[in-house]
């Protein structure tokens, strides 16, 4: 069922806001700067709101500077507090009432962009607020730095405190961006959900698993409230912009991936074919998903902002024992106390040319490797018979990284095709996403040791 959403004024929302904060303690309110100013709801790029959603459609977190910032059901913050001085300040002293309020015929409805508008027709059910920004910080026009949320209840409507307060959405309910902050999450704790695309499935419960292993918590999928407040405060929310440079426009690309070696092998390189596939690996998504959220985009223009993810910093370590679990189709790695450090979703051999068993060890590391292939060490590949060697490349059979490993052809690597990940056989080595063994790579040496569990 489609929810209607309804909207009143700016003045209304902004006076409930202060009944409730008055209402709290100073413990609770976290006094800020502004204390005992009169202040102003405006948007995100500066201009005075003039309807926002009905209390229960957004949430007050506050940062560690008592800044208030208004969030809609989307996690996107859509706008924050000032004081009614600095606005006018900005606009010319434009005159406010006393409610700070301005004449609102400067402010006429406007149609949603083309990309927000067909988003919504894409996710009618999803809820969200009428208005969909950059997630920024209100003073300087950046990210959050490592916010200490504090959830602030909103003041409800007679009609509305009548209401029972409504149960946890089941797994099976949870909406595309609610999953993919969960996702979000995962992936910035070195647990990798492999891509990043919206979908509750095998890759995210593995990561949970080894999230629980690590931490002894068991997340709950459905408690966005937690998973939205943990990402605030360590690194900023699950969304946000990117803007298209001329060199993510330019390339180099090919027009596509050969299947047969051969082909391969007459190729300078293996480069992406698009600039939509880079991105997508840039920030560990599905393409597909990229692309849902940024409908009508064209990609190879520079200066077009996108909506992404939020992905956190590379994960660093010393990782000295890896466990290859070919059951549970998971890499997990280990520091020198036994502690987890990082855990990814694998492919790992097959039934035709299966991954070897026991206790081997890391040789060494290439980046940006070429692949030799030869049809009498390893496998046969339609109808080549002779040595082949394949280019280096984010599309190569290997990906963007090889770890080689002491047993002789056999190694964990990148692929070219994340999405595959955890689904689909190898011939026989570990294949994880391109970023998720850059990553890997950068927390081993040779002679760690690599265990093959089944």
């Amino acid at each position: 069922m489609k929810t209607a959403f309804r909207s009143r004024p700016a003045a209304a929302l902004l006076t409930a806001t202060f009944v409730t904060l008055g209402s709290l303690g100073a413990h609770q309110a976290h006094a800020g700067p502004y204390d005992g100013q009169r202040m102003v709801l405006v948007t995100t790029d500066g201009r005075l709101m003039r309807d926002i959603p009905e209390a229960g459609s957004v949430r007050i977190i506050i940062d560690t500077q008592g800044r208030r910032l208004l969030v809609d059901n989307w996690n996107q913050v859509i706008g924050f507090e000032i004081p009614a001085w600095q606005y006018q300040q900005q606009n010319g002293n434009e005159q406010l009432d006393a409610r700070g309020r301005a004449d609102p015929s400067q402010f006429p409805e406007r149609p949603l962009p083309p990309r927000e508008q067909a988003l919504r027709d894409a996710f009618p059910d999803a809820p969200r607020a009428s208005i969909e920004r950059r997630d920024l910080n209100p003073m300087t026009g950046t990210v959050p730095t490592r916010p200490k949320i504090i959830e602030v209840p909103m003041v409800e409507e007679p009609a509305q405190a009548e209401q029972k307060a409504k149960p946890a959405p089941k797994t099976a309910s949870l909406s595309k961006a609610q999953v993919a902050a969960l996702q979000v999450y995962l992936d910035r704790n070195g647990v990798s959900p492999g891509v990043i695309d919206g979908r509750m499935g095998s890759n995210v419960s593995k990561a949970i698993d080894a999230w629980y292993e690590e931490t002894g918590e068991r997340i709950d999928p459905a408690d966005t409230d937690l998973i939205v407040s943990r990402l605030a405060a360590s690194g900023g929310l699950a969304f946000s912009t990117y803007t298209i440079t001329a060199e993510d426009a330019a390339g180099p690309f090919i027009a596509s991936v050969p299947t047969d070696y051969a082909e391969k092998a007459r190729l300078e390189r293996l480069a992406y074919t698009s600039t939509s596939e880079m991105l997508a690996e840039r920030f560990h998504m599905d393409e597909d998903y990229l692309k849902a959220l940024n409908p009508d985009v064209d990609f190879t223009l520079p200066g077009v902002q996108i909506k992404v993810v939020s992905i956190g910093e590379k994960k660093t370590g010393t990782v000295t024992r890896i466990i290859a679990d070919k059951a549970r189709k998971q890499v997990r790695a280990y520091d020198v106390n036994g502690r987890l450090v990082v855990a990814y979703p694998a492919t790992i051999g097959s039934g035709d040319t299966p991954s070897p068993s026991g206790d081997v060890t890391i040789k060494r590391v290439a980046h940006n490797p070429g692949y030799t292939y030869n049809p009498k060490v390893n496998f046969t590949q339609g109808e080549n018979k002779t040595i082949l060697q394949v280019p280096p490349g984010p599309n190569g059979p290997v990906g963007s990284i090889w770890i080689a490993l002491s047993k002789p052809t056999y190694g964990i690597h990148g692929t070219p095709e994340p999405s595959k990940i955890g689904k689909t056989e190898s011939h026989g080595c570990v294949r994880l996403t391109n970023w998720d063994a850059e990553e890997l790579a950068g927390m081993v040496a040779p002679g760690v040791n690599v265990s093959f569990t089944e």
